[in-house]
């Protein structure tokens, strides 16, 4: 392993974070004197970022943390409006620009979980791209921009070259982006100096594409790209992704529980591995619930989900979780701050069919997957499995408690609660 003269490279290789480095001797350098300017990129597509993103906002935390120098939260306005056609077959959708507005504000609240925001030295900015990108002139950002762009190699990009060699259509906005994610590098080099990249490992192309553009437009100091990998489950299922959807970091999108409840789900082999990149717990700390094996190797899931969790949404609510969770499976009773959907008395009255129900109350995405999940024995009714896809839930169903349990395998639970 290198031995690197900075606290953030040294952190972020002994974790796990670094994919590619342009130049890791010049990060370093620039790291160890405190001088590093390093931005990443989030696009408004969604009122929530996902823990797909959380791999960067956790460098961006260990970069200030470390001391290593500013980051930079750069929040797309205005790329959203052109929409990254990256590891995409088909072209995104078109947003409002108050969709997008609203999107970005949601956006934005998760930053301060992980950054101190400031004017001083090393405090963190959080900036919009909307700033320069929506006030260019087109003929003059050909003139100044594009010419220093070669068609040859933005048709060799990843995002370009596997989108045209499937015959999916790519369109004419969407070429454009790799363009402005550079000018936004060149732009942040010249406003605020800054010096590194960031960003997943599909963004490798684009950031280096950002440094030549800067270059080539005199940016008066040196450029750097640092990636992270796009991380995939021991059994490679790509990261964030459930039956039911992202795993998102706003909790209007997906409950603190529910956030716990998927880290507590872990798969074994991914426990050490996940503990040294979504918590900040100490390398020693994490050396010795990594070595515990057996039924023991739970505690270590259980410490990783509470850890994960205090992270995005505060320790009171990580901890309340993991109770949750405790009084739900191991004691067996009905913990009432289990996640509570709301439904119409008169639906219940008149009868409420079980697969809608699953389907309102978020445990299934449709009909059709909670009739095949009672077919598996997988779906239970306050405890009793469900084998008949015509049952209707009435007030008979009702616990002591006024509401209805329903559960999705071991581990998801829903209370329905009639008003």
């Amino acid at each position: 392993m290198t031995e690197f003269r900075s606290d953030f490279l040294s952190v972020l290789t002994e974790r796990g974070f670094i994919h590619q480095c342009s130049d890791a001797q010049g990060v370093d350098a620039l790291a160890a004197e405190g001088k590093l300017v390093a931005y990443v990129g989030y696009d408004c597509t969604a009122p929530s970022l996902h823990i797909g993103h959380l791999l960067s906002i956790m460098m961006l935390h260990w970069l200030q943390k470390t001391g290593a120098g500013r980051p930079i939260a750069l929040m797309g306005g205005g790329t959203t409006r052109v929409g990254d056609p990256s590891g995409r077959d088909e072209t995104r959708k078109i947003l409002t620009l108050e969709q997008i507005e609203d999107n970005k504000n949601q956006i934005k609240t998760v930053f301060s979980k992980f950054l101190s925001f400031g004017d001083g030295k090393g405090e963190a900015l959080m900036l919009d791209n909307a700033e320069w990108l929506t006030t260019i002139n087109y003929i003059a950002f050909l003139r100044d921009v594009g010419r220093h762009m070669s068609v040859n190699r933005m048709l060799s990009m990843d995002s370009v070259r596997m989108r045209l060699e499937r015959e999916q259509e790519l369109s004419f906005i969407e070429f454009n982006y790799m363009l402005l994610q550079a000018y936004d590098y060149a732009e942040l080099a010249n406003r605020y100096d800054c010096n590194l990249q960031m960003g997943g490992s599909d963004q490798w192309g684009n950031i280096v594409t950002g440094i030549d553009l800067g270059r080539r437009m005199g940016v008066g100091h040196q450029l750097y790209a640092l990636t992270c990998p796009l991380l995939t489950t021991a059994s490679g299922a790509k990261m964030g992704k459930t039956a039911s959807g992202a795993v998102w970091l706003n909790e209007a999108q997906l409950s603190a529980y529910d956030y716990w409840q998927y880290w507590r789900n872990t798969e074994d082999a991914d426990v050490a591995r996940f503990l040294k990149l979504f918590t900040t717990l100490p390398l020693d700390e994490v050396a010795k619930l990594a070595a515990l094996e057996g039924a023991e190797i739970n505690e270590a899931k259980k410490v990783l989900a509470t850890e994960a969790t205090a992270l995005v949404h505060g320790r009171e609510k990580a901890e309340a979780a993991a109770e949750t969770a405790r009084t739900t499976f191991e004691e067996g009773r009905l913990a009432q701050s289990l996640p509570t959907v709301e439904i119409a008395r008169a639906a219940l009255d008149a009868g409420l069919g079980v697969l809608a129900a699953y389907v309102q109350a978020g445990l299934v995405a449709s009909t059709s997957e909670a009739r095949r999940q009672i077919k598996g024995g997988g779906l239970r009714v306050n405890d009793v499995v469900v084998t008949d896809d015509k049952m209707a839930l009435t007030p008979g169903d009702l616990t002591g408690e006024g509401v209805i349990k329903l559960s999705f395998g071991k581990k998801k639970h829903v209370l329905l609660k009639p008003v």
